[in-house]
Parts: C-alpha cells; sequence; structure tokens
C-alpha cells in the first residue's frame, strides 16, 4: 500500500472520511430509500420486468443521458482550484476589481487540456495545451481562455473549423489522415510560426504544471481615468520548463495516457501546489498604430524588447476537483466573459471566439449552463438579468423579479460606470486576404534565436516523422515553405524525409502517389 499515490488511494480516503449512517443511505433520485438494488422488480423468479419498477428505471434512465457531447476541441483535459493575488499595482493599466490592490486574491478554476484529441485520447501527445482560467471577481466572473503556446496557426476565425477538421478523423476511414493536416498547413503557410512550435521540444508538455500559459489574444484594459491600453496575458511556470522527447511520450501514451491528470492531481493532493507567475505586456493605441506588424495578428509575438513583461501576481492551484464531472467537465469558459476594465481588440480571432463559445456551451450544456455551480459567479456577485426558463434551471428562477426591461418594478438597472470604453472604427467592409502578411519572420527568429542546436534537430525530426505519412507533393510543399522559414532548415527536413523514404524501400514498403495528390 506504500507505493500507492493519491490518485490510487482516492476511494480509501473517501471511505476513510465517511460518517457511519450518512455516506451509506441508499436512495433513489427522489431521496427516497431503496430497499433492494441487486434485482428488479419481475413478475416472478422469471420475469417479466414491471414498469413500475422505478428503481430501475430512475437508474436506467439517467444512465442512459450520463455523457454529455464532449467538447469539439479541448475534449481531453484536467481541472483545479486556487487562487490569483495581486503582487504589483496595475491600476494606472486597468480598473478591474481583480487588481484593485495589492495583496488581493480571487478564486480561479482553472481547466488544462489537449486541443485536438478525443476524451479518451493521450495526455502526451504532441499538441498544443489548453490553459483556461476562470476567474470568480466581485464584479462577476472573467475567463481567460488561452493555451501553452503565445501563438496560433491562424489569423482568421473563418478558417478554424477547417483547420480542426484536419485534427480530426477521415470522414471515410474514420482515421486520423496525415494529408489533410499537411494539405491544410502547406496552403496556409501563416500556420508556420505555431508549427515550429508544436514540433518543438514545447509540443510535449511534462505535465501541465511544468509549462506556461498564455491569453495568446491581444486585449483591452481600460483604468478609472476611461484610458485604454492594448495588453497581453503571460502566466510564467514557477516549476519550470520541462519538456517530454518524442520517445517518451510515445511510450507513455500506452503505459499511461492519462500521466498529466495524474500529475497534477497528485502534486496537489501532496501538498505541492503548482504556481505560475502573471505577467501583462501593454502597448498604447498609438503605438499599436506605428507597430511594424499588425498587433492584433494572433500568428505572431509582441517583442519582449519593445513590449517588456510587467509584473502583475501569483496563481496558485491548491485543491482539487470535489468531483470531476461536476466541476471539470462541466466548466464553461469563455473570452466573451469578461468584467469591467477588460475589453476585446480587434483581434480577429478574438472577435470570432467571443461568438462560438458561449454558443456552443448551450449546445452542449444548455441554456442554463451559467447557472451550473462551477459557471455561476460568487456571492456577492450574483447574476440578476432577464433571462427566464429554459431546460435545468437551477435556481429559483429570479422568483417574482420582473422579467421584462425597461420596468417600473424595481427590476435591475444597468448602470453607465460600467460601460465600455468608446472607440472609433473605419473602414471598407469587405472580406480581406490576410494569406499573403508576413508568414515566416517570426519564425526565423525562433530557429535562429531561440532553438539550439540540438533542439532544431528534433524539431526537423518531429516534423520529418509526421510528415512521411503525407503525399510526396504535401511534404515538398512543406520543404518549400520550411525553407523560407531558413534555407537549413528545409534542407535538414529534405534529409530527414529522404532517410525515411530509403528505409521504406528498403524494408520492401512501396507507394506510389501522383504529384496531383490521388493515390493508387
Amino acid at each position: 500500500m506504500a507505493s500507492r499515490d493519491r490518485a490510487a488511494q482516492q476511494l480509501q480516503e473517501y471511505k476513510e472520511s465517511c460518517t457511519p449512517g450518512k455516506c451509506d443511505r441508499l436512495t433513489t433520485g427522489t431521496g427516497c430509500p431503496v430497499g433492494n438494488k441487486l434485482a428488479s422488480l419481475t413478475v416472478g423468479r422469471w420475469g417479466p420486468l414491471l414498469l413500475q419498477d422505478f428503481v430501475f428505471t430512475d437508474e436506467m434512465a439517467h444512465f442512459n443521458r450520463e455523457r454529455i457531447p464532449e467538447r469539439v476541441v479541448h475534449a481531453k483535459g484536467s481541472g483545479a482550484f486556487g487562487y490569483f493575488q495581486v503582487t504589483h499595482d496595475v491600476t494606472k493599466y486597468c480598473k478591474a476589481n481583480v487588481f484593485s490592490q495589492v495583496g488581493k486574491k480571487t478564486p480561479v478554476a482553472v481547466r488544462f487540456s489537449t486541443v485536438g484529441g478525443e476524451k479518451g485520447s493521450a495526455d502526451t501527445a504532441r499538441d498544443p495545451r489548453g490553459f483556461a482560467v476562470k476567474f470568480y471577481t466581485e464584479e462577476g466572473n472573467w475567463d481567460l481562455v488561452g493555451n501553452n503556446t503565445p501563438i496560433f496557426f491562424i489569423r482568421d476565425p473563418i478558417l478554424f473549423p477547417s483547420f480542426i477538421h484536419t485534427q480530426k478523423r477521415n470522414p471515410v476511414t474514420n482515421l486520423k489522415d496525415p494529408d489533410m493536416l499537411w494539405d491544410f498547413i502547406t496552403l496556409r503557410p501563416e500556420t508556420t510560426h505555431q508549427v515550429c512550435f508544436l514540433f518543438s521540444d514545447r509540443g510535449t508538455p511534462d505535465g501541465y504544471r511544468h509549462m506556461n500559459g498564455y491569453g495568446s489574444h491581444t486585449f483591452k484594459l481600460v483604468n478609472d481615468k476611461g484610458e485604454a491600453f492594448y495588453c497581453k496575458f503571460h502566466f510564467k511556470t514557477d516549476q519550470g520548463i520541462k519538456n517530454l522527447m518524442a520517445d517518451r511520450a510515445v511510450e507513455l501514451s500506452g503505459t499511461d495516457p492519462d500521466y498529466a491528470q495524474r500529475d497534477l492531481y497528485n502534486a496537489i493532493a501532496d501538498g505541492k501546489f503548482p504556481s505560475w507567475t502573471v505577467y501583462l505586456q501593454v502597448m498604447t493605441f498609438q503605438q499599436a498604430e506605428k507597430y511594424r506588424f499588425n498587433p492584433f495578428d494572433l500568428t505572431k509575438v509582441w517583442s519582449h524588447k519593445d513590449y517588456p513583461l510587467i509584473p502583475v501576481g501569483r496563481m496558485v492551484l491548491d485543491r482539487n476537483p470535489k468531483n470531476y464531472f461536476a466541476d471539470v467537465e462541466q466548466i464553461a469558459f469563455s473570452p466573451a466573459h469578461m468584467v469591467p476594465g477588460i475589453e476585446p481588440s480587434p483581434d480577429k480571432m478574438l472577435q470570432g471566439r467571443l461568438y462560438s463559445y458561449s454558443d456552443t456551451h448551450r449546445h452542449r450544456l444548455g441554456s442554463n449552463y451559467l447557472q451550473l455551480p462551477v459557471n455561476c459567479p460568487f456571492a456577492p456577485c450574483t447574476a440578476r438579468n432577464y433571462q427566464r426558463d429554459g431546460p435545468q434551471c437551477l435556481a429559483d428562477n429570479q422568483g417574482g423579479a420582473p422579467n421584462y426591461f425597461p420596468n417600473s418594478f424595481s427590476g435591475p438597472q444597468d448602470n453607465v460606470k460600467v460601460a465600455e470604453s468608446h472607440f472609433l472604427c473605419s473602414g471598407d467592409v469587405q472580406r480581406y486576404n490576410t494569406a499573403d502578411d508576413d508568414n515566416f519572420s517570426q519564425a526565423t527568429e525562433f530557429w535562429t534565436k531561440v532553438l539550439t542546436t540540438a533542439e532544431r534537430a528534433r524539431l526537423v525530426q518531429n516534423v520529418a516523422d509526421s510528415l512521411k505519412d503525407a503525399q510526396q507533393f504535401l511534404q515538398n510543399r512543406a520543404v518549400d515553405n520550411f525553407s523560407k522559414v531558413h534555407p537549413d532548415l528545409g534542407q535538414q527536413l529534405r534529409k530527414a524525409l529522404d532517410v525515411h523514404s530509403n528505409k521504406a524501400q528498403s524494408n520492401g514498403i512501396h507507394v506510389t502517389r501522383l504529384q496531383t495528390g490521388t493515390r493508387l
């Protein structure tokens, strides 16, 4: 027993915490005591069953419905709870109550996840990691929904469904298809920067505790004077960055596919609470207008030299979920969940997500998903609005308060003090091409200035290991794109692909592919 970790001991710990006569009272969903849960109610020993057996129908009807649809993306995830504490005064940038004074603590819930995998996929897959934080502030809930990388694959949200489809299964074969992935990636070279991150060592973090988190998007901060600034949020792990090498990640996917979940749970259960230091990057409107590239482009980072990190606070996770389904599977994050002082920027990807996240939650969890305990705002901030009814209304449906606005009967009123900041917009309305924006310069800096020689070699090998299964014309297109990052990257990738090709031929594997993309 001494060798069992805290996760393995969960049931034993529950047993030891139970009070005799309280935990062992078995009931139906209505709270009615059950006399015999080991046999259904039948006519005679051999049946048939009786429809009046509510113990059975109550159990089976709930069982038939106990799985909600998994998330379209970020289906596999882990969660924990803790707090955010302000360590530095940033009120000159932001009036949000969460930052109101040094030392202030705000409860948080965090969900980590992979992006493309299904609910039962491995934690150690090569994939970006979701990093979503819900701040339960006195002004309502603020969700910062990001990843463990400061950038993303695309810069226009209309491409998002197609991009995600390439990460999923071929609709005919029901298998992951490297042709789908590499066809899209090579046709949209703005993906190159993020692809370089993904196939570097950081593409497989060593659990969730040893990776950074980023809001990724550009946001707008507003102070109490009405002055606005653009910003980016950074969460730097205090545990230090650790990554899994490709062979170790593959090994764990077979021996312990829940590796990251287990690591996070046991660390918190053992009192080794993971933490992150939180920073801002701040850019004025005037600086944004003159910056050398579009500051709202999600495929690019802001230079830390131009806009250094400003410390804000520290986030600590010190409590595991009481129940995974209630606290993690049902938690719902949306970039649209903001509080006064934090607003959207013109970032196209952020603008697209403001709609899509809340919409998918209503499909997955129901129209009253914000009434679920893990999603509802903490006291003293309780929701008071004019929304009523709908499936699974969990509260008192706002009692006798009027359900229309405006009204003369003490219904909740708006407050001009928390109105959004004003801003001017101008420009022709059309669908602007973004494919030809600068797609390679920051990937070049990543290759030349960030990675070591050994890390470059691993990036090349990781790309080749994935790309080798795609058709020849897709391999050629990928080599061309990576050569625009740096000639050495293109040359090394071509050599690595030739090694795979020669190995396949020496093993007697002959696959003919046409340059048009049709398989024979």
